[in-house]
């Protein structure tokens, strides 16, 4: 008879993604959630990292936790927004009342569905003078996102996020989703999760938040993400507290990584120090073999601008987004090179990099430049630019590709006329008599020499007479005598189109 095995696994709060349009209230909706300010503290209100926070609820007479992501809204964060439904089991969409479904509101959805998790949309700004839930309801059928009562089984609730209405009626129905999700954990065994965000602090280093998904994590244990592991001698809560140990849906802080793991990168917990470190030297090793089989960056036209790229940003999740967005402002005849991208300030050995190339660019994202750096770009004169709010930093860069761009001449036939007679020629100027056909010919125009529709020269009008009389111009249909200089020998039947060249 074989021993009954243990049941370990118990029920766990759930990770809950709020995702939606760029300004439909979803920094609004976490802020009245957890009585913080996170819209305040935003430059130009846009959420721009991934964060974590964990509250408490009241439900059918127990405290029950949920445990919210918070995903910025902005375009150029859709793959931070991806790893966020990735690593949550529930979603919210958020819709405003007032706007209803714009394209960013299909791509969180697409995103939601991509996942595989339950969601619940939540139309809000229904306190707005110009709220229309019906218009948001019908408008969010007809994307195919059937609500419950409108012939699907999406949850759905109205919502004021700056008034808080509805906002219990949420919760409530969040707990219900996660119950019928049965949602379980194994606290005794070692921590995994997904790291949800990553930095370089300048007084602790490498600090990394991680959502753990299943196990407990203690001081003590090894953290492996990727390529990068960590020793656990502190660990917080995601107020900044300090914690000894943490189970499955809570966001930690963790301290003392030897390198900046990735955004979304998976993470597990080991006893011992030296099974982590074969761990993460493995992740290395495969990492190396797959960028060796599939290097990244191919060889390109080499008639193509390519402007190098200094990068460094606040946090590695807000990394991957401005190298997303760097990706989109290029176009086919000026393209970027990300010569060095890293998380922390603009330090001297950045300089240095940009320096390689008189183009470079070195663009700061939430970073400012250290003292030493900025002593030596005194004389390097590397441009250097820093930003905050991602689309202003998409606006330069287009205006630096539109400045860099090539000008592209572009030949604009401006008149043709047909040679019916050829007269006499002395030293590459030939006189000749034809009709135009159409357009004008000008003296001092630029004319191409047709001959069955091949080019066989280009000359210079430099003499018209029309009715015995000299002119400047003659236009269709009208005939004319023609003095051009060119090497072309001008031959009856041939064609002299008239050009100017334009830029653009």
């Amino acid at each position: 008879m074989k021993p009954e095995k243990k049941e370990t696994n118990t029920e766990r709060p759930p990770v809950v993604v709020v995702m939606g349009h760029i300004d439909h209230g979803k920094s609004t909706l976490l802020d009245y959630i957890r009585k913080t300010n996170v819209v305040l503290g935003e430059a130009g209100g846009i959420t721009q990292h991934i964060s974590a926070y964990e509250v408490t609820h009241a439900h059918e007479g127990k405290e029950k936790k949920i445990t919210f992501l918070d995903t910025p809204g902005h375009e150029a964060f859709s793959k931070m927004r991806s790893r966020g439904a990735n690593a949550a089991d529930i979603a919210i969409l958020v819709v405003s009342a007032e706007d209803s479904v714009k394209s960013q509101t299909i791509e969180a959805w697409n995103t939601i569905i991509a996942a595989k998790i339950p969601y619940i949309v939540a139309v809000n700004k229904i306190d707005k003078p110009n709220a229309n839930i019906e218009k948001a309801k019908n408008d969010l059928v007809e994307k195919g996102i059937y609500l419950e009562g409108m012939g699907g089984d999406i949850p759905f609730i109205p919502i004021s996020a700056k008034a808080g209405t509805g906002i219990p009626e949420l919760l409530d129905l969040i707990l219900l989703v996660a119950e019928l999700a049965a949602l379980t954990g194994d606290a005794s065994i070692p921590a995994t999760g997904v790291i949800i965000e990553s930095r370089i602090d300048p007084k602790r280093g490498i600090t990394a938040t991680m959502i753990v998904k299943n196990g407990t994590l203690k001081k003590g244990m090894f953290v492996v993400a990727g390529g990068a592991y960590a020793g656990m001698r502190m660990l917080e809560n995601f107020l900044g507290a300090p914690i000894d140990s943490a189970t499955f849906s809570s966001p930690v802080r963790l301290t003392g990584f030897d390198a900046v793991p990735d955004v979304g990168a998976f993470a597990q917990a080991y006893e011992k120090k030296k099974d982590a470190e074969a761990k993460a030297l493995e992740n290395k090793l495969d990492k190396q073999a797959r960028e060796k089989k599939d290097p990244n960056g191919a060889a390109m036209d080499t008639e193509r601008i390519i402007i190098p790229i200094v990068v460094k940003t606040d946090v590695a999740g807000t990394l991957e987004a401005v190298l997303h967005e760097i990706q989109k402002c290029e176009i086919p005849e000026v393209g970027f090179k990300i010569i060095s991208s890293g998380v922390g300030a603009i330090g001297e050995a950045d300089i240095k990099t940009g320096t390689a190339d008189r183009e470079s660019l070195i663009l700061g994202f939430n970073v400012k430049m250290d003292a030493t750096a900025t002593d030596h770009n005194e004389n390097a004169g590397v441009a250097v630019h820093l930003f905050d709010i991602i689309y202003k930093m998409s606006d330069f860069l287009k205006e630096e590709v539109a400045r860099r761009k090539p000008l592209i001449e572009t030949l604009v036939t401006t008149g043709t006329a047909k040679i019916l007679k050829t007269f006499s020629k002395t030293k590459e100027r030939q006189v000749i008599g034809g009709k135009v056909l159409d357009g004008a010919i000008s003296t001092g125009a630029s004319v191409r020499i047709m001959r069955r529709d091949f080019e066989i020269g280009r000359g210079t009008i430099i003499g018209l007479e029309q009715n015995k009389m000299k002119t400047k111009i003659v236009e269709s249909p009208a005939e004319c005598g023609i003095l051009v200089a060119a090497k072309a020998d001008i031959a009856t039947g041939d064609v002299l189109e008239a050009f100017t060249m334009t830029a653009s």
